[in-house]
C-alpha cells in the first residue's frame, strides 16, 4: 500500500542577503510591493525587511518593462500587494537569480504523513509530494515522517534496506518516492 506525505509551507522563508546598514544576512519579506511606472515603462520591486535593523531593501522584479509587456492580472496582484504573488517569486529561481539572493527554509515547513498507521509496518512504500520548492535531505524527511533518528535511517540506507531511485543524502525539491523494509 502506497503512502503519501507531503511537505509544505508553513511561512514564508527567510531572504538571506546582506543589510548595507547593519551586516545582518536575514530579511523577511514584507508582502507588499512597489510599482513605479515611467511612461510607458514600469518598475515593480519586492520590498523585504531586515531582520536584524528593520531597513528595507528592494528585490527587483520587473526593470524598465514596457507596461504592455506585463500581463494586467500580474499588474494586479502587485498593486493588490497579494500574498500568493510575494509566495510565488521568492520560489522563482530567475528572481532569486537576478537580485542574487538564497532562501533559508530553516522552520518555514513541516512534513503531513497523514497519520502514524504506517510505523507499524514491515516495509513501507511512501510517495513524497512537495507543495513548493523547499530543499531538505530526503534522509530527514523519512527520519521525521518514520519517528526514528537520522543516524538509523542512514544506516538503513548503507544496508540497503531503504531503497529509492533518487541520492537520499542531497538535498532535493521535488517529488519522490521510497521503500523501507525493517
Amino acid at each position: 500500500m502506497l503512502t503519501n506525505w507531503v511537505v509544505m509551507p508553513t511561512c514564508l522563508p527567510f531572504v538571506l542577503r546582506r543589510c548595507h546598514t547593519c551586516a545582518s544576512e536575514r530579511f523577511r519579506a514584507s508582502g507588499k510591493f512597489r510599482v513605479n511606472a515611467h511612461h510607458k515603462l514600469i518598475d515593480a520591486w519586492l520590498l523585504v525587511l531586515c531582520t536584524g535593523c528593520g531597513e528595507t531593501a528592494k528585490l527587483t522584479l520587473l526593470e524598465r518593462a514596457n507596461v504592455r509587456s506585463v500581463r494586467p492580472e500580474l499588474l494586479d496582484r502587485l498593486h493588490a500587494n497579494d500574498p500568493g504573488l510575494t509566495a510565488e517569486l521568492l520560489q522563482d529561481p530567475a528572481v532569486r537569480h537576478r537580485n542574487r539572493i538564497a532562501l533559508d527554509w530553516g522552520d518555514a515547513w513541516r512534513l503531513d504523513t497523514g497519520g502514524s498507521d504506517h510505523l507499524g509496518r514491515e516495509v513501507i512504500d511512501v510517495s513524497v509530494r512537495f507543495a513548493a520548492r523547499i530543499p531538505v535531505r530526503p534522509v530527514r524527511l523519512i527520519a521525521e515522517g518514520c519517528g526514528l533518528p537520522r543516524a538509523e535511517v542512514e544506516r538503513l540506507v548503507t544496508e540497503g534496506k531503504v531503497v529509492s531511485a533518487v541520492r537520499l543524502n542531497s538535498r532535493l525539491s521535488g517529488d519522490f518516492t521510497f521503500t523501507l523494509k525493517r
